[in-house]
């Protein structure tokens, strides 16, 4: 796969993921796509990372909305009432995947969040 590709396919999980919480309106889609954007010098590099790129992606949108004070996505799959987020695991590794760290359970692939 090419480092275009990885970006492109990294866009497309995590605006699936976005769209299916509610928050893909246009400030955060502009924020995807800085995110997006800032990956293509780190994959330009680093050709090896390619298959990085799309978890590196999730965890720079979601820094950029918690510095928003936005928290995404949120964790709706355990019995905790404390408002919390997911997190993408592994934090640099292939076969990215939201987790509930609270609960200590996996909740998602990216790109397939309900």
């Amino acid at each position: 796969m090419t480092p275009r590709d990885c970006l492109l396919e990294a866009r497309a999980l995590v605006l699936h993921d976005l769209q299916a919480r509610g928050f893909a309106d246009a400030d955060t889609v502009s924020l995807l796509e800085d995110a997006v954007s800032g990956r293509g010098w780190w994959v330009d590099q680093w050709d090896e990372g390619t298959p990085f790129v799309a978890g590196l992606v999730a965890q720079d949108l979601q820094d950029a909305l918690l510095d928003r004070s936005t928290r995404w996505p949120r964790c709706t799959a355990c019995d905790l009432t404390a408002e919390h987020s997911l997190a993408i695991e592994p934090e640099l590794g292939t076969d990215p995947h939201w987790v509930c760290r609270e609960a200590g359970m996996v909740v998602s692939r990216l790109g397939l969040l309900t």
